[in-house]
């Protein structure tokens, strides 16, 4: 749980590049493809990430409305990408006018449970680090060379002329 909103968003912007840098991994035309019937394609889990931004802060009251709710997947990566700043910046600036420190102890309805909404900021950041996560897996299944986020990657090792480690 956060209480100062300077904390999350020092958390944010860090967590948003590396959500950049996955989507700049995802090469055009891989980004459709599926590994499983089961499992979503790398498209359809980065829009998630975006819609997640304007649907949990349209229900934690941020946003006027869900903005992405009825939208379509853009039909490029970088068009996601493009979605996903846009919104990033804008829910800082949302949680920068409407939000105070005093308030992170405040208790939203989220889902049917009540989140302070301090919570609902650490879900945030959680939320999109676990469908990073996935997207990792699915690019490696799909053969994609995979960056670090919290440390080097494999490529990443072996572009410093050192083993993988296993």
């Amino acid at each position: 749980m956060y209480y100062r909103i300077a904390d999350f968003i020092a958390d944010w912007e860090r967590e948003s590049q590396n959500t950049v840098k996955i989507f700049s991994f995802i090469k055009e035309g891989s980004q459709k493809r599926k590994v499983h019937e089961n499992v979503r394609s790398l498209e359809r889990l980065a829009w998630h990430i975006v819609q997640t931004i304007t649907e949990m802060g349209s229900r934690a009251g941020l946003f006027d409305k869900d903005f992405l709710e009825e939208e379509s997947v853009p039909e490029t990566m970088q068009g996601i990408t493009d979605a996903y700043q846009r919104w990033s910046r804008e829910l800082i600036t949302v949680i920068e006018s409407r939000w105070s420190d005093a308030s992170l102890d405040e208790e939203l309805n989220m889902y049917g449970e009540y989140w302070k909404k301090g919570t609902l900021l650490s879900v945030l950041i959680r939320h999109e680090a676990h469908h990073r996560s996935q997207m990792t897996v699915i690019m490696r299944l799909l053969g994609l060379p995979v960056p670090g986020i919290y440390g080097p990657s494999k490529e990443e090792w072996a572009g410093m002329g050192l083993p993988a480690m296993e």
